[in-house]
């Protein structure tokens, strides 16, 4: 296997990969996680399946993802990225196409496991793993870049999704975003994404040695797990509930969709400013910044600080690097080598509990009202602190 190469020195070839994969991004993340924001309300009103069972079947489409993670990651370090992303495409085509086509909430569920099948092999860890495989301890000015260009899906495709919506129907515009992956997601992937040498044992077929972790390692991989999972469930379980938990503070709802609108923006300024300091610092100071800026700002919705924004916006920018952390953290802590088939692993776990977090937010919500769950989540944010400390203490 040839060694891997840095962004750097790949030159316009490095550049040319990442904007590659950041168009990728955008529709990947537009056309499944962000999908249901847009169109859960019209495809509710057209079919009269209940609103639970749509956002529902998303919930299912993110376990699914969660349980074959760790399979696209051996298959991005045995493969290398491009094979993999670009079936990810592939199956988020046809998973969007079958939404299209159902006539009932069964087959629309269905739909959405085909494209959680697609969401794990196309979205920001399969990404990050390949460029992984790809750059090697380089990659991480790479995964940096490429987290400024996700950072504008909902921005990009949320707009496109409702015009589309108003002018075709909540079906054509997902036969619109089917079609999009593969006349323009899939190409600009084998177009742009390298082909990488296979990782071969002799005399058998092609394929990775088993990755085992002991002592040190193991702790420090099932620490950031750990993290990642309290840090996933609470960017997921917010990304649903901020608007109730605004306007349960008396805030109109058109106030609650302003306000709510600062966290994308300062998700990208974030990144734009981790990217400005040019990775002189190692990545768990990255990981610290995340955690405490999404830590006061949720302790500041909590404590009822009168200044909302000011909040959102310390959350939204934790938020925004965290996304940048968990991909540089592993990476520097645990090597490039073993980095895509560890990266997978660690998606488990995030994913599962990402599919789940929105229910259990909305229960807890219905039972104890806003301030239970912004208690719930302070107290997951605890939790991932604590966790960091101790990996601290270890890297």
């Amino acid at each position: 296997m040839t060694a891997a190469a840095s962004p750097a020195a790949a030159g316009g070839a490095g550049r040319g990969v990442i904007a590659a994969l950041g168009v990728v991004q955008i529709l990947t993340w537009g056309s499944s996680f962000y999908l249901l924001t847009v169109l859960a309300g019209p495809i509710a009103a057209d079919t009269g399946w209940p609103l639970q069972w749509i956002v529902g079947s998303l919930c299912v489409g993110l376990l699914v993802a969660g349980l074959v993670s760790p399979k696209v990651g051996a298959l991005i370090a045995a493969r290398g990225g491009r094979p993999v992303l670009a079936g990810g495409c592939v199956l988020l085509a046809c998973g969007l196409a079958l939404l299209a086509l159902a006539q009932g909430p069964i087959v629309f569920a269905l739909g959405w496991c085909i494209a959680g099948a697609g969401m794990a092999a196309s979205l920001y860890d399969a990404a990050f793993a390949a460029l992984g495989r790809l750059y090697g301890a380089g990659a991480r000015r790479a995964i940096t870049l490429l987290t400024l260009w996700g950072g504008f899906a909902s921005t990009v495709c949320w707009p496109i999704t409702a015009f589309l919506d108003a002018h075709l129907g909540w079906r054509a515009t997902c036969l619109v975003y089917a079609g999009l992956h593969l006349g323009l997601s899939m190409p600009l992937v084998l177009a742009f994404v390298p082909k990488v040498a296979h990782r071969e044992e002799s005399g058998g077929p092609t394929r990775v040695t088993p990755v085992t972790l002991s002592g040190r390692e193991r702790l420090a991989f099932l620490l950031m797990g750990g993290i990642v999972t309290c840090i996933g469930t609470i960017a997921s379980a917010m990304s649903v509930q901020v608007l109730a938990l605004l306007q349960s503070r008396g805030l109109s709802l058109a106030e609650a969709v302003a306000l709510g609108t600062l966290v994308g923006p300062s998700q990208v300024l974030a990144r734009v400013v981790e990217q400005m300091s040019g990775g002189r610092h190692h990545p768990l100071w990255t990981m610290i910044w995340a955690v405490a800026l999404m830590g006061l700002g949720l302790v500041l919705l909590a404590a009822g600080f009168p200044i909302v924004a000011v909040a959102l916006v310390a959350y939204g920018a934790g938020n925004g690097i965290f996304s940048i952390a968990k991909g540089t953290v592993p990476l520097a802590v645990l090597g490039a080598e073993r980095y895509p088939v560890l990266a997978g692993r660690l998606a488990r776990p995030a994913l599962l509990a990402q599919a789940l977090a929105p229910l259990g937010a909305a229960q807890l919500l219905t039972a104890g009202g806003a301030g239970a769950v912004l208690a719930a989540l302070v107290a997951l944010w605890l939790a991932a602190a604590v966790l960091l400390a101790l990996l601290w203490r270890r890297v």
